[in-house]
């Protein structure tokens, strides 16, 4: 884990990769606790039967939406930053959903920071992300 305790220890990381998180399976129960938190029940999701059956993919797959929701998480376990009032997640300029992600995989994080900005005392840092399965070629979110 890094440790950042102030600006200038986040703006020596430009350009560089932060570090990668610890590996995260996504289970069937995971994906359905999500489609009921956004009523997104679709059946390729939350029926395991059917998917089997009628999937291109012989199993459910997890929203894309709950692989992004996962980054605050993985951040997490990349990085500690010190001595802060609080940290907000400002936006997401790009995503793309590239690669569908089959239950019971396992996912982690890489992160880089991509630019840094001082506004009067308030850090303001673009974070790239890229999202990888163990196992496959294709990152379900490519670096962005």
């Amino acid at each position: 884990m890094v440790i950042i305790n102030n600006h200038n220890e986040f703006e020596a990381h430009l350009g560089k990769e932060i570090g990668t998180s610890l590996w995260h399976t996504i289970t069937q129960d995971q994906i359905n606790q999500f489609a009921k938190a956004t009523l997104d029940e679709q059946w390729i999701h939350t029926d395991p039967e059917r998917a089997k059956i009628e999937s291109p993919f012989n199993a459910t797959i997890a929203h894309g939406y709950l692989t992004v929701s996962l980054l605050p998480h993985f951040w997490h376990q990349i990085v500690e930053v010190r001595n802060l009032k609080m940290l907000i997640n400002y936006g997401i300029q790009e995503i793309k959903f590239s690669q569908p992600v089959v239950v019971d995989s396992q996912v982690r994080l890489t992160c880089k920071l991509d630019a840094i900005a001082n506004l009067r005392g308030i850090t303001k840092a673009t974070i790239g992300v890229a999202m990888e399965i163990d196992g496959q070629k294709n990152p379900p979110i490519p670096a962005l």
